[in-house]
């Protein structure tokens, strides 16, 4: 009889141990599949895949920048250095939107990407402990963030959010007719401007990898199986949960660094996905999501 009781306190602790850590890096990663799960059905449909690595690495630019003139990363100076930079390579993509007829928008982004990726190495180069500082940009601190953080980048999420619900019209037409170009200059510097503030905020504790992942592998998921704005984006907020709570809980249990941990659940997650898919072995999910949200809606306009 003492030996259970001693065994159920022992799980009780370890459960208490794993909530104390895991807490406020699962809140963080539940911020980041908010907006990143919509905002990656924008760069599926837009054909778009890699800005998001173009505007991280940009935003890591900016930190590094900042580092090399003695501005921690996680500073509100770095923040606002970060921001500058990214808003600078949100100006230049609405820029040559006008011309993608001759010249593939991925293009630009890999050369943004390439030309910031190599700027930030001779910055870094001339910086103090320069290695740890490209590590931490890469891979994030997700395992330390504050909840301070947590709270002020689901506020900030939510406003852009909310300004992306007001003009839901705008930029889901801009999306769904992407490959008219020069349609509008300001409506896609605004979808960029809204992208970068995310991307920048996201950057300082997740890392470039684990930003990119929250991005698009939701939106790849949820394409498999379900079709509309609503229902891939409910898909995407339920899978994005369930994978940073089993990826969180590995890294605890098996010692590893949040951010490759979430990474590495997330590519298992889309493996299995696509086995389902092809091999046809997979649930009727959308009767599924009938049965919890009513009849599926296919419209291409976010209700």
């Amino acid at each position: 009889m003492k030996f259970k009781i001693w065994k159920i306190e022992s799980d009780w602790l370890y459960m208490n141990e794993i909530i104390a850590l895991m807490l406020a890096p699962f809140c963080e990663c539940l911020v980041l599949v908010g907006i990143h799960s919509y905002l990656g059905l924008h760069v599926i449909r837009r054909g778009i895949i890699f800005v998001d690595l173009a505007f991280a690495q940009i935003a890591a630019l900016g930190l590094t920048v900042g580092f090399l003139f003695g501005i921690m990363p996680d500073s509100i100076g770095a923040y606002w250095i970060s921001l500058s930079f990214t808003l600078i390579g949100a100006f230049l993509f609405s820029l040559f939107r006008s011309v993608e007829s001759k010249i593939p928008q991925e293009a630009i982004i890999g050369l943004v990407y390439a030309i910031a990726a190599s700027a930030m190495i001779i910055v870094i180069d001339r910086a103090p402990h320069g290695a740890e500082h490209i590590k931490e940009v890469m891979t994030g601190d997700l395992l330390f963030v504050k909840w301070d953080f947590v709270i002020s980048a689901a506020v900030v999420y939510s406003i852009i959010g909310i300004f992306h619900y007001i003009f839901r019209d705008k930029f889901v037409t801009l999306t769904e007719n992407h490959s008219k170009a020069g349609q509008s200059t300001l409506w896609d510097f605004l979808f960029y401007a809204s992208f970068g503030v995310i991307i920048t905020h996201s950057v300082r504790t997740a890392g470039v990898l684990l930003v990119f992942v929250f991005l698009v592998a939701p939106a790849i998921f949820t394409k498999l199986f379900w079709t509309g704005w609503r229902d891939q984006l409910i898909a995407g907020w339920l899978t994005g949960t369930l994978v940073s709570a089993g990826g969180l809980f590995t890294s605890y249990y098996l010692d590893m660094p949040c951010g490759p941990a979430v990474i590495l659940f997330y590519g298992a997650a889309l493996l299995m996905a696509a086995a389902f898919y092809r091999y046809k072995f997979f649930i009727p999910v959308n009767s599924i999501l009938d049965q919890i949200q009513g009849p599926t809606i296919k419209s291409k306009e976010i209700n």
